[in-house]
């Protein structure tokens, strides 16, 4: 049975409207007492990009020369004349396009492989894995950046330790003990946070929680702006105004650690193909869109940004011509002083497990641990009990 970690006093209705309608959301501060460690550098931002729903990966990074590939999805299998080649026998759907530059500059990196041990194929469970970096029969309530910023906290001069873009679950920045923002319209966050002008009350512990959660909320409206002014073409759509929103956040140059943005719908047991399609390319703009405004920024040295899902999708196509839950994924990592290739384990067609799915090479934590150990320098053992040995995909 999963935790109840509700507060034993909710905030009253309409401090909770407030913070529904503002599209803000800020944890407590920081454990007083700690000072930012001197060996991380937040400087580097991260970026996150959920594929929520589970993304198929076996129809993103195709190994289309596999006979074992068309046997499993003979309606599903890409053709291999729209394959995209990345090299022989491993190319990109052709939705995916625009990424085919990064590749060709070797700035993105393509990771296969990565799960957990004991995996768990429910959506809500699953992400919760992934969120806080916790074993399969282990629940713990801080996401693993909640964790990663008690260990090492952000500057306080930073208008956030976290924003997540698009949504309001706070995902791996969930729990007390960082400044996480959530935010789904820049302008509008701007606007209706400054309406929070909250006063002193000290009669009990949760109503100071939620004034000082408005605070942070305050403080962080100060600093962030949208007044830059872009060439980069955005998408249109909600994603393309998830990357426009980031953008402008990061243009704002106010001090962000991490920044998260999601794209739903990648559960695909029905219809699969062409909803697919639809999503991976809108993917393949946002990125290239977030690269080329983060070129305008001079940021894309100093920028990492890295996809992930709660799992992914079973190797044999279904009845209804899509694909059910399954377990070893293919994600990717792009960025300036990305040291692009294939990564990881291909995919093992011919070693599926009693379930019908695919083996994984790479534990996800070690994606996570790339990212503190390699971008920003943070101790990935502090954070996650254990050593999960970084993927060696970042140039100094």
């Amino acid at each position: 049975m999963r935790r109840d970690h509700s507060h034993s006093m909710p905030p009253s209705r309409s401090r909770r409207q407030f913070l529904q309608w503002s599209g803000a959301l800020a944890a407590a501060s920081v454990t007083p007492g700690l000072s930012f460690a001197e060996n991380a550098d937040f400087r580097n931002l991260l970026i996150l990009i959920e594929l929520k729903g589970a993304n198929d990966g076996l129809n993103t990074v195709i190994p289309y020369e596999e006979a074992a590939y068309k046997a499993l999805r003979p309606r599903l299998a890409i053709p291999r004349d729209q394959v995209l080649q990345l090299n022989p026998g491993t190319g990109l759907h052709p939705a995916l396009k625009p990424l085919l530059p990064l590749w060709e500059q070797k700035e993105l990196a393509v990771v296969q492989g990565i799960g957990y041990p004991s995996p768990n194929l429910s959506h809500f469970r699953s992400i919760e894995i992934w969120d806080t970096a916790s074993r399969s029969d282990e629940y713990l309530d801080d996401g693993w950046l909640t964790r990663a910023f008690k260990s090492q906290p952000v500057p306080r001069s930073f208008a956030a330790d976290g924003i997540v873009v698009g949504a309001t679950e706070m995902g791996p920045l969930q729990g007390l003990g960082t400044r996480a923002i959530a935010v789904s319209n820049t302008e509008n966050f701007l606007r209706q946070a400054r309406l929070a002008r909250p006063v002193e009350d000290q009669r009990n512990s949760a109503l100071r929680h939620i004034l000082s959660v408005e605070r942070d909320i305050v403080q962080a409206a100060g600093k962030l702006n949208a007044h830059h002014t872009f060439k980069t073409d955005f998408p249109q759509g909600a994603f393309g105004n998830q990357v426009k929103t980031a953008a402008q956040l990061i243009a704002s140059n106010a001090g962000i650690a991490v920044v998260r943005l999601s794209l739903g719908g990648f559960d695909t047991h029905v219809n699969q193909p062409g909803i697919h399609a639809g999503l991976l390319k809108q993917i393949a703009d946002g990125m290239e869109a977030l690269k080329a405004a983060l070129i305008e920024l001079n940021r894309w040295n100093s920028t990492l940004v890295m996809t992930y899902a709660e799992f992914g999708r079973r190797p044999k196509e279904n009845q209804s011509n899509g694909t059910d839950h399954g377990t070893a994924n293919t994600h990717f990592i792009m960025g300036g002083r990305v040291k692009g290739g294939l990564y990881g384990q291909a995919p093992q067609l011919e070693r599926l497990d009693g379930n019908g799915n695919l083996p994984f090479g790479v534990d996800f934590r070690s994606v996570y641990a790339t990212a503190l150990d390699k971008w920003w320098g943070v101790d990935s053992k502090a954070v996650f009990g254990q050593k999960f040995a970084p993927l060696d995909l970042i140039r100094a």
